[in-house]
């Protein structure tokens, strides 16, 4: 053996010199055709060069989801978002609810070309700061103390910079010169160490189920040194690191799926002013150009309707002057059908603008557009082309969202039956993770963590999670009651069986989907009234290592009851002794109480004929928790929140549509004009709700108010070249336009003379592609291109759920919407909720009803 080794060893030097020759000459040829640029501190206060922009701390930590990594230092390179949480970390590679520090102040320096921040741990007593100077073909960043690290934090504490892996893959890396490959999956070394030594998160909790074994995990770097280039041989993604002190790489996904590979270097003890200086130098691309963006919808459109495809550009790039739109023909070739004017539309945030406008092509078939050297992938002109584009929805998404059941699609079970162990009293004054709170008291007549009988029945997970929360089931029901209410939908291709609570997808039974789905969700609500005394804020895991939970829900609890006489990880077969079971949140609301009310008593309308002993009940709860929270509104010191007003208006409402007495009706009239003075967007929906229910002086009267509405929609949409709501802030806007167009539905079923059916297609053109960003349908396996990658239960697959609408584009200050395909893990941008779903099945049912009415009317 020895001798085989002394054999080799030349051809594996020679290796070696080949290895490390070729990755000089990819880095040498590269750097002859791109550069780096001097960096500008820009009007939107953050550096800037072409293909470049370095932004400091323009977007803080969330105090309450802690590190969403869209914080801290960032860079978006070459129009990518590549690296974020740039700041003075505790950890080698931070998880979500590891601490983080809040941002005491932002300082731009104009003249001396800087911005520095003020950055605390008040659990530590612990300030630093960072300062950002462009230099050379660069820029540097120092972190400067003022008083040393505190003790319990030396070697913890040190200066982080966070890369996504999906902008990685398949890259190298340069560390002093020795060459790695960026893993494709977590393989780097990792030990454990005595919990003692571990820096608290948030609140106590744990993300990590040690066992019992005190004890956590600490990654260990991929390669350190003090010369680091990332992605050599890829001049868009190429940024050299370089530091006097130790820089370490390390992989974040050793302790979570949703980690990034890590840029590191520890705080030195004991000293004070600049202690740390890292040079980066991200490489541009000399006369950079993004590619344009070419939006438009990815299921197609109707001959009849509008078709403007929007161009987004670069900000240094101008429109062309025409465009082409090809058509194929009957021997399998694109020929040109159109030759169409490209018009300039204006600036809109970062890019540049134009608007193709091709609705004179009329005949159906399938096309693509061309503009310059880009060329679409095709879509459809079709008389039905919204006739299918929910039923994966329907079909798909809301079966695997169903909780308590065992769900199958042909040969893979999506989860078993989950939470039979369903659920404990939370405790007094616990404020969860995820928002949930118990107050000082319970509400109920348990005691805290008390099992709760009766829950383990229907309900939907909410959405990338495993909880339940109960507005949302409210809105779902609601909507799903209009939706069979509106267009009879008896689409039946799910099999559902209560008893034996099973689902099998793809398998009709007899059923239409959507009133089972209504009864799923209605079982729930059910059960929280008559088990508990009210609805509840939600129900949800206890413990952090449970809620980060990926893949199969019924593994989230053991399915047994806690049983406090055991100990953890002990069973007796019946019971358990570990404390997984799900905890209810049960301080009671009298906005929820009529939210809860007006859904059930639609509920019962839908429910009548399908199962009446439901129905009865629903009306009968509805009833009740009307009269209650109408009690509970006189106490003193009640303030319903300005959020919450109005919703004794909806459940009168409801009531008044399913019982007709007059009383529930003189309530809704006398409540609804305050309302639409107070809050017209809000409520405008419920007053167009009610109007086939009233008179000619309603309508006469609600008319101006429909007016004003128009008005105010189309001054907000007129400031982006889409003409729809687009929401500016962390948790994406499919929603609100969804919700923008159902509104202009409404008002064209009445008021045809106020909004146009174009009003009603433009919220769906732009989910399904005409948007900013991308092209892609946020609807997951809807149009021709549509999100490859989701925030679901399967999101550590990397994969999807068909029929899931994911909320699209954040906004990251001041001028950044983003949308990303190659990394599941923003749920801000990809996490599919259950509401947002039901809202999208009535739109698109609403679309093809305006679509047959239009064809007929022909």
């Amino acid at each position: 053996m020895q001798r085989l080794k002394t054999a080799c060893s030349p051809f594996i030097k020679r290796v070696k010199v080949t290895r490390m020759i070729l990755m000089s000459s990819f880095i040498l040829a590269f750097a002859q055709v791109t550069t780096a640029q001097t960096l500008i501190l820009n009007d939107s206060d953050y550096f800037e060069s072409r293909g470049l922009n370095v932004l400091v701390f323009s977007n803080e930590y969330n105090g309450e989801f802690f590190d969403e990594k869209t914080a801290g230092i960032e860079l978006i390179h070459h129009e990518v978002r590549t690296a974020t949480g740039g700041a003075v970390r505790l950890h080698h590679t931070p998880e979500q609810w590891d601490l983080i520090p809040k941002m005491i102040n932002r300082t731009v320096d104009k003249t001396n070309k800087t911005i520095e921040v003020k950055l605390r741990y008040e659990a530590y007593d612990f300030d630093s700061r960072l300062k950002v100077t462009p230099k050379g073909k660069g820029f540097v960043i120092s972190v400067v103390l003022d008083q040393p690290v505190p003790k319990e934090l030396e070697g913890k504490a040190g200066f982080n910079m966070e890369f996504l892996p999906s902008s990685y893959f398949e890259s190298n890396y340069l560390i002093d010169g020795k060459p790695g490959i960026f893993p494709r999956y977590p393989a780097s070394n990792t030990l454990t160490k005595s919990s003692s030594q571990k820096i608290p998160q948030f609140a106590g909790h744990n993300t990590f189920d040690d066992r019992g074994r005190d004890e956590y995990i600490v990654p260990l770097p991929l390669e350190s040194g003090k010369n680091l280039i990332l992605a050599p041989e890829n001049p868009e993604r190429r940024v050299k690191i370089q530091s006097e002190d130790e820089i370490m790489l390390f992989d974040g996904r050793n302790l979570g799926q949703n980690g990034w590979y890590v840029v590191r270097s520890i705080l030195p003890a004991n000293k004070t002013g600049e202690v740390l200086s890292w040079y980066v130098e991200p490489n541009t691309i000399t006369d950079w150009l993004r590619e344009p963006v070419i939006g438009f919808s990815q299921v197609g459109y109707m001959p009849s309707q509008e078709k403007v495809a929007v161009v987004e550009l670069d900000k240094n790039d101008q429109p062309l002057k025409t465009a082409s739109i090809f058509q194929l023909n009957e021997e399998g070739e694109f020929v040109e059908k159109l030759k169409a004017d490209v018009k300039p539309w204006g600036k809109y945030l970062r890019y540049n603008y134009a608007q193709l406008d091709f609705s004179s092509i009329q005949e159906t078939g399938i096309y693509y557009i061309q503009y310059g050297d880009y060329k679409t992938n095709s879509f459809q002109i079709a008389n039905d082309i919204y006739s299918k584009v929910w039923h994966p929805t329907m079909d798909v998404f809301f079966p695997i969202q169903m909780d308590h059941m065992e769900v199958n699609e042909a040969y893979r079970t999506w989860h078993g039956k989950p939470f039979a162990d369903d659920c404990l009293q939370a405790p007094l004054n616990h404020k969860h993770f995820d928002g949930y709170e118990q107050g000082a008291t319970t509400d109920t007549k348990y005691k805290p963590l008390e099992r709760i009988p009766g829950m383990s029945v229907g309900g939907w997970f909410d959405a990338g999670d495993y909880d339940i929360q109960t507005f949302r089931h409210v809105l779902v029901i609601a909507s799903f009651v209009e939706s069979w209410e509106t267009f009879g939908i008896d689409r039946d291709e799910t099999y559902i069986d209560q008893k034996t609570q099973y689902v099998d997808i793809h398998r009709p039974d007899g059923q239409p989907d959507i009133l089972q789905q209504i009864e799923h969700g209605v079982l729930n609500l059910v059960a929280q009234v008559e088990n508990i005394g009210h609805p509840v804020r939600g129900i949800v895991v206890p413990n952090l290592h449970q809620y980060h939970h990926l893949g199969d829900a019924s593994t989230e609890t053991d399915n047994l009851s806690y049983n406090p006489s055991l100990k953890p990880y002990e069973s007796d077969g019946l019971s358990s002794g570990t404390l997984d079971d799900r905890w209810a949140f049960t301080n009671r609301s009298s906005f929820l109480d009529y939210r809860a009310a007006g859904a059930l008593a639609a509920a019962s309308r839908a429910l009548k004929g399908y199962n009446d002993e439901l129905a009865d009940k629903c009306i009968n709860i509805a009833k009740r928790l009307f009269e209650e929270a109408n009690e509970n509104a006189k106490a003193p010191g009640h303030v319903m929140s300005r959020w919450g007003r109005g919703s004794d208006m909806i459940a009168m409402m409801q009531l008044f549509l399913t019982t007709g007495e007059e009383q529930y009706k003189k309530g809704f009239l006398d409540n609804i004009w305050k309302v639409l003075d107070e809050s017209l967007e809000r409520n405008i929906d419920y007053a167009l709700l009610a109007l086939p229910y009233m008179d000619e002086a309603y309508k006469s009267k609600l008319r101006g108010y429909v007016v004003k509405y128009k008005e105010n929609t189309d001054k907000e949409n007129a400031d982006n070249p889409y003409g729809v709501p687009i929401a500016k802030r962390g948790w994406g806007g499919s929603s609100v336009a969804i919700n923008w167009s159902i509104t202009n539905y409404r008002i064209l079923k009445s008021y045809p003379d106020i909004v146009d059916i174009e009003d009603v297609y433009s919220g769906l053109n732009y989910i399904f592609g005409c948007h900013p960003y991308s092209n892609l349908s946020f609807v997951n396996a809807v149009g021709n291109k549509s999100k490859k990658v989701a925030y679901g239960s399967n999101r550590a697959d990397f994969s999807t759920i068909a029929g899931g609408v994911v909320p699209g584009l954040i906004f990251l200050k001041p001028d950044y919407l983003e949308n990303k395909d190659d990394w599941p893990f923003f749920w801000g941008e990809n996490e599919c909720i259950i509401d947002g779903g039901a809202w999208y099945i009535f739109l698109a049912n609403a679309a093809e009803e305006l679509a047959k009415s239009n064809l007929k009317n022909k």
